[in-house]
């Protein structure tokens, strides 16, 4: 007789079948219980995972859940063939990417006064590996677009949410508000 509760079996068949994030609600609404039973099986899950030895782990990204193989593993999933490629970011793109992490959602205006240089090619980089992306117009004269950080740019940097990024030192404020050109 299996121990493990349906809800259970029947949330890691969802999670597999998709591939990519499901959310909270959307599970919840499947297996027929509240989000906050939902939420409760899917911590108790999460916790599974990470005391068992399994080659998949579980993960929360922006209110949804997806089943990711651990990064240690990395090196053997590459012999299939299967596994993203993993290039590197320029420093520029960093840069970038933490002005929007921190900030969104933002305009390129925003970006290039912190930055101080044209930012049109490092958001075009950053928006085709799925990064960012714009997140809509703003109220401002010209309706300039405005860009926020995706799914993927949480799951790549191992974040749950964007509310888990990292506090900025009093060291990175200042060197940053040192560099913001005045007009």
């Amino acid at each position: 007789m299996n121990s493990v509760p349906e809800s259970e079996i029947i949330i890691e068949a969802l999670l597999f079948a998709s591939g990519d994030p499901v959310s909270l609600e959307k599970i919840a609404d499947i297996i027929g219980y509240d989000k906050k039973t939902a939420r409760g099986i899917m911590t108790s899950l999460i916790n599974k995972y990470q005391n068992s030895a399994r080659g998949i782990m579980l993960r929360e990204i922006d209110e949804g859940y997806q089943l990711c193989t651990k990064p240690e593993l990395d090196e053997y999933i590459v012999k299939l063939g299967a596994a993203r490629k993993k290039q590197g970011l320029t420093p520029a793109a960093y840069e970038t990417l933490s002005v929007i992490a921190y900030n969104q959602p933002v305009t390129r205006a925003f970006i290039e006064q912190i930055r101080g240089v044209n930012s049109d090619s490092v958001l075009q980089k950053l928006m085709e590996r799925n990064l960012v992306y714009e997140a809509g117009r703003d109220d401002t004269p010209g309706k300039p677009k405005l860009y926020k950080t995706t799914e993927e740019f949480l799951r790549i940097f191992g974040f749950s949410s964007i509310k888990d990024l990292p506090p900025l030192g009093m060291n990175e404020i200042q060197e940053v508000m040192e560099n913001i050109p005045l007009d």
